[in-house]
């Protein structure tokens, strides 16, 4: 017999489209969510309102009038950032939260913050304004293992911040920790976003056999105590708990590389791969509140009108190994097991 699970369109809160032919290249692999959050580290980043304006009026002309995916935009924080500028554009409609990326933490972060007391009234200002503030959530002291830079980021700068300016709207993103897990549990006014390929892959994907680039990603994947901790985050309809992708294009050329960038394409089959997962642990009837319903009410949005429907089937979905971005390629995660689970999308 058929299964199929009908869900509210769901929403990637923490997407990567890059820019030019890339971004041409990547977004329609998006079109099936409703609104994603998009992330702002291009070079050079996008850090004002009109900067940001002018970024969502590129991806709204490659997305093309047929796709439904909104793009909600983000700004960039630095030690320089305005925040008059912040609010302005917030208060526009411009953008929908604002990054912050430790300097060096991951992928163009170069221009991140490196002394948060520089950004003390930035966050003062989100906080009166009720503008989400998104973290990359590692510390990048090189003294830190990069196993257990999540753990020591919460303690040494996630919780000061917070008790510093108690009323900051935060969202702890794409956490790799069972400490991030239980953090984000035990307190309010946080959400945190997972991603689809780290409730899949664990460090031995990408390290045991060879190494295997295209299991990289920052926050890099922890050991499997902690990927089922987020299995059991994501799983649990704690409305705290939501989806972003981190869907991370690069061509392959970087990526198979004697210094790899940091990043998996999941955009193209994470529906597919999350029903899987949900349906494995004994969930599907959460799946919803994970993809479509707990980010839209954290950023108090409501849910999409439309659905989409999950049919699993005898034989697998096909996607692309890799999809061509001009002259270069890139590579889709894969999840290492057959999806038998096939996205239909009215729209």
């Amino acid at each position: 017999m058929t299964k199929f699970v009908t869900l509210r369109r769901p929403d990637d809160w923490h997407l990567h489209l890059r820019d030019g032919e890339m971004l041409r290249a990547v977004a329609s692999y998006s079109s099936h969510f409703g609104r994603a959050i998009i992330m702002p580290n291009l070079v050079p980043p996008v850090v004002t309102g009109a900067q940001a304006s002018a970024y969502r009026d590129r991806i709204t002309a490659a997305l093309g009038q047929k796709m439904t995916l909104r793009p909600l935009m983000t700004l960039y924080l630095t030690e320089s950032t305005d925040p008059a500028d912040v609010v302005a554009a917030h208060a526009a409609g411009i953008i929908s939260a604002v990054k912050l990326y430790p300097a060096g933490a991951t992928t163009n972060s170069a221009s991140g913050v490196r002394d948060f007391d520089k950004v003390r009234g930035v966050l003062d200002a989100m906080a009166e304004a009720g503008i989400p503030l998104c973290f990359h959530g590692e510390v990048t002291d090189p003294a830190i293992d990069i196993f257990d830079r999540e753990a020591v980021f919460i303690d040494r700068v996630l919780d000061p911040i917070r008790r510093a300016t108690p009323g900051l709207k935060v969202v702890m993103e794409h956490i790799t920790t069972s400490d991030g897990a239980e953090y984000v549990s035990a307190n309010d006014n946080i959400g945190a976003t997972i991603t689809t390929h780290h409730l899949v892959i664990n460090r031995n994907h990408i390290l045991a056999g060879g190494i295997r680039p295209h299991y990289y990603c920052l926050p890099v994947a922890k050991r499997e105590t902690h990927r089922l901790a987020l299995r059991r985050a994501a799983t649990s309809g704690d409305a705290r708990f939501f989806l972003g992708t981190d869907s991370a294009p690069h061509p392959d050329r970087a990526k198979e590389s004697a210094c790899g960038c940091a990043g998996c394409f999941t955009a193209p089959n994470t529906m597919s791969i999350l029903a899987h997962v949900f349906e494995e642990d004994g969930a599907l009837d959460r799946l919803e509140g994970f993809t479509s319903l707990n980010g839209a009410a954290f950023y108090g949005m409501a849910a999409n009108d439309d659905t989409i429907r999950l049919v699993k089937r005898d034989v697998p979905a096909e996607y692309p190994s890799h999809i061509p971005a001009g002259d270069e390629t890139v590579t889709v995660f894969d999840p290492g097991f057959p999806l038998y689970w096939h996205v239909e999308d009215p729209a």
